[in-house]
């Protein structure tokens, strides 16, 4: 099997699209070696279920990272933006997150917010190398090793799309 550099090579065309039921068991198994405490297949189809805008990122039919993004109220939520570790540091997470953004900016939302680690440096770089500020915390927001971590607010001002002039 193709290394991720030679994946992102061969096929630099990555595929952003709808995430689909058949898609939750390849989507886990990133979310398992990611985190310590990892949604479970269960949480992913409960997403898909309610509506939420649910994106994995492919190349060559490979499943390398996802998004999850609730809208409304005037806001968009990323609940979750994973990338598998081969494939970081390679602008994936970048455009599956630019994906989340422009869909919440055409759905008329005027923020988009997340919540991060704050021992996460790496997807906190990204965060706000594309315009997201820090807002506020939650303390004890995250489950850890140790008890519990603090999660770090993070907020985007999204523009509405320009409407047609009369």
């Amino acid at each position: 099997m193709a290394t991720a550099p030679e994946l992102l090579k061969t096929s630099p065309e990555a595929v952003i699209r709808p995430m689909r039921a058949t898609d939750v068991a390849e989507v886990a198994g990133i979310e398992r070696s990611s985190y310590q405490f990892p949604w479970s297949e269960g949480i992913f189809i409960d997403c898909l279920r309610v509506g939420y805008v649910c994106r994995v990122v492919t190349i060559s039919r490979r499943v390398m990272g996802y998004g999850v993004m609730s809208v409304g109220a005037g806001e968009a939520h990323i609940l979750n933006l994973c990338v598998g570790e081969a494939f970081r540091c390679h602008g994936v997470g970048k455009r599956l997150l630019t994906s989340l953004i422009e869909r919440a900016t055409a759905a008329g939302m005027g923020a988009a917010f997340l919540e991060v680690r704050p021992s996460n440096t790496a997807a906190i770089r990204l965060y706000l190398s594309m315009g997201f500020e820090h807002v506020g915390g939650r303390r004890g927001y995250y489950q850890a090793a140790g008890g519990r971590e603090d999660a770090a607010v993070l907020k985007l001002a999204l523009r509405a799309p320009h409407a047609p002039s009369p």
